[in-house]
């Protein structure tokens, strides 16, 4: 009878394995604690704005706030080829810029609403986010099928935006969009976690993983923010 605990060799198939486990983690991590940082930053810019009389008024009452909007826009476009073949450096830069002009277009929202239901629905945001995430990384599924019809879902969401805010000016459809845009990219969340976990490769040099880590992060940032700026015109409470 043999007492202890059972000795028996590690394999190199093994070991590898759990090396790209503990690599996999300390990438994932690197993406979230960006995607953090950002929210972080976003919410001190739209601070920095909302408390800022003439700061509110150079942006909202100029054709400035358009060109936040279009560079915002813009940045989905330009930001996948910066952050896959352009330096880290260009890369930081695009991700901080991308969350200081997010920042900047919020910051009205600070002032419309009371700041209990902001931080209410900030929490709602988070708690949904990270369920989806986390489904997103742990489920077996293939998810591209789903996420090719949630990424062509929010183009017909922006036409659905801009229609209503030019032509129609519906209060029914803008609510009807403030159902539906959350439960897309939370979807988008679960799809978009499981494609930045499918970029990981092991053999990654510092610089690429550090790209990929940045991608990932724009790409979960943005769905936050706008989850969480669709939440809050569902549940904010305006200001009396």
């Amino acid at each position: 009878m043999a007492f202890g605990p059972e000795r028996r060799t590690v394999t190199h198939a093994e070991a590898q394995v759990a090396g790209i486990d503990v690599g996999l983690r300390k990438y994932m991590l690197g993406v979230y604690n960006y995607m953090a940082l950002g929210v972080a930053f976003t919410g001190i810019v739209a601070l920095l704005v909302a408390n800022s009389p003439a700061a509110l008024e150079a942006i909202f009452n100029s054709p400035i706030k358009w060109f936040i909007f279009g560079g915002i826009l813009l940045s989905g476009f330009v930001a996948p080829r910066i952050m896959t073949t352009g330096s880290v450096f260009a890369c930081h830069a695009m991700y901080w810029v991308y969350a200081g002009l997010w920042g900047a277009l919020i910051a009205p929202y600070l002032i419309v609403y009371t700041g209990g239901s902001v931080v209410r629905v900030f929490f709602i945001t988070a708690a949904a986010f990270a369920g989806m995430s986390l489904w997103g990384y742990t489920t077996k599924r293939d998810l591209a099928p789903m996420g090719a019809f949630l990424a062509m879902s929010t183009i017909g969401i922006l036409i659905a935006l801009v229609v209503n805010l030019f032509f129609f000016q519906s209060g029914g459809l803008h609510l009807l969009l403030s159902i539906i845009v959350p439960v897309i990219f939370a979807g988008l969340t679960a799809y978009q976690t499981q494609m930045i976990r499918n970029f990981y490769h092991e053999g990654d040099g510092a610089d690429v993983k550090t790209r990929k880590s940045i991608f990932g992060a724009y790409m979960l940032y943005g769905s936050f923010v706008t989850m969480f700026i669709w939440l809050l015109h569902l549940f904010g409470v305006a200001r009396q």
